[in-house]
């Protein structure tokens, strides 16, 4: 990737969150040249770079844009529009921020908490919060049939604002819903919630609310995609996408929807007449076709 990797885009993106996989496959199919970390973009046109990670921006001292990135190959790489993902920020960049946080587990449990004759279905609940100053916690329970999990376990997801940690937070719901192993050891005990069988605990920081503005030093022509909030879709995702692709492609739809197949007309459709049985096939042309340039330089060495 690194010897025949374009040397300017219009648009970069660094990070692979929603946000950026969206907004760099919209400003792919608006016809921008776009370098992303993500295969989306390259279904409509961009480039996607693997095993790719970024030293530096380069700053230009009399404009305050960002006019370059520096890869591990020491590539200069230039570009008009720059994208990243927050977390790739600086220390000192975000000194100022004040992140919101979010309290998360991931569970594996035997059964189902919802009680049904099958055993193939996702299961969505919402717990309300108990005490003032908590915050409701949904909880998101995946069947093996999802490809999450092995056969006859269930993965479950708990989610919510961050009041304290994430076990503090999480745990009486998760008492509430799901027995401990280590509490039903005992043979032939009938069982009547779920067991659960391993659980993780973790907090992780929102930026989804964090004001432009409250970054340092931040070039104008550098754009900070938050990463997931707590929500359970992805309408901030997409929202936030819109938002940033339209100052960077102000005069262009957002993702707008494919024509219908019955719509498209391709060219020399029904422009010549039906060819009788009689008339003979053009015969193939002699000639041999000259060879297409190699759009790659072997001689020119790996930067």
């Amino acid at each position: 990737m690194a010897d025949n990797l374009p040397s300017e885009f219009d648009v970069i993106v660094i990070g692979t969150g929603l946000p950026e996989s969206i907004i760099a496959a919209a400003c792919s199919r608006s016809g921008q040249r776009v370098l992303h970390v993500d295969s989306m973009c390259a279904v409509f046109g961009g480039i996607y770079c693997l095993r790719h990670s970024v030293q530096c921006l380069v700053v230009d001292k009399e404009s305050g844009k960002c006019k370059a990135i520096i890869d591990q190959y020491g590539q200069r790489i230039i570009s008009k529009h720059f994208l990243v993902e927050d977390s790739y920020l600086s220390e000192n960049t975000c000194a100022h921020v004040q992140y919101r946080q979010i309290s998360r587990a991931i569970l594996i449990t035997d059964r189902s908490v919802l009680k049904t004759d099958s055993d193939q279905q996702i299961s969505i609940l919402t717990v309300p919060a108990e005490e003032p100053g908590t915050f409701a916690v949904r909880v998101i329970e995946l069947c093996s049939s999802t490809m999450t999990c092995m056969k006859g376990s269930y993965l479950v997801h708990l989610t919510c604002t961050s009041s304290k940690t994430a076990r503090e937070d999480l745990e009486p719901v998760v008492q509430k819903l799901f027995t401990p192993y280590t509490e039903t050891e005992i043979e032939n005990e009938e069982i009547e919630k779920p067991r659960l069988l391993w659980g993780l605990y973790f907090n992780m920081r929102d930026s989804s609310d964090v004001n432009r503005n409250t970054y340092n030093d931040l070039p104008s022509n550098v754009y900070v995609c938050s990463g997931p909030d707590c929500a359970l879709g992805n309408d901030n995702a997409v929202k936030q996408a819109e938002a940033l692709f339209q100052q960077i492609c102000p005069n262009e739809d957002f993702c707008p929807p494919p024509p219908n197949p019955e719509d498209i007309i391709l060219d020399g459709d029904s422009l010549q007449p039906e060819a009788s049985e009689s008339s003979a096939l053009p015969e193939a042309s002699s000639e041999t076709p000259k060879e297409s340039s190699n759009l790659r330089n072997p001689e020119e060495p790996s930067k």
